[in-house]
């Protein structure tokens, strides 16, 4: 009869453990996916901006490409700033508008080939390359995924931006160059 009891006993717990697997909540969708990734061919995250992409060099902008992007996205941002200026921080680039399906910048890309390129910190539309007065600064390009499209105006700066995507980001990554003496 104490085999019986252990057997029931075993069988119980058995059934009881599988109930709980059973009943608890499943791994989301969301935590299974990857973050979205901002990358370039010109450097690696932390590391130093080639000269050619500076006002040294020949000033051109950098390619950049992104991964895992989110579902439902309809467009993306992107806003390349220098926070280490005596002055405050700097916006050397602003591009909005860019379609769902774009994974991509070119290197050197120029205003026409973006659907809106706002204006950066010296007032004119476009890149600006970095070009620190001293001391070695950090250049942050940050990605936003957005879950609905823009209208901006022509001309738009950073803030503008900003305030556009507000409540409408499903995503950002961040990519972080260094260049300075």
């Amino acid at each position: 009869m104490n085999a019986r009891r252990q057997h029931a006993s075993a069988v119980a717990l058995v059934v009881a453990v599988i109930a709980v697997l059973a009943t608890a909540a499943p791994i989301s969708a969301a935590s299974k996916k990857k973050p979205l990734t901002l990358t370039s061919t010109a450097f690696d995250d932390g590391g130093t901006i080639p000269v050619a992409y500076t006002c040294r060099g020949e000033g051109k902008s950098p390619q950049l490409s992104w991964t895992n992007v989110p579902s439902g996205t309809k467009q993306f941002a992107l806003i390349m700033q220098d926070p280490d200026t005596p002055i405050g921080t700097f916006v050397h680039w602003v591009v909005a508008g860019m379609a769902a399906k774009t994974r991509s910048i070119a290197e050197n890309t120029e205003a026409a080939d973006v659907v809106v390129v706002g204006v950066n910190g010296a007032g004119r539309p476009g890149w600006t390359p970095p070009c620190p007065p001293s001391g070695v600064h950090r250049y942050i390009f940050t990605l936003y995924a957005l879950g609905k499209k823009l209208t901006l105006p022509p001309g738009a700066n950073a803030a503008a931006v900003r305030a556009a995507i507000k409540g409408k980001v499903l995503a950002r990554a961040q990519l972080l160059g260094r260049y300075g003496s």
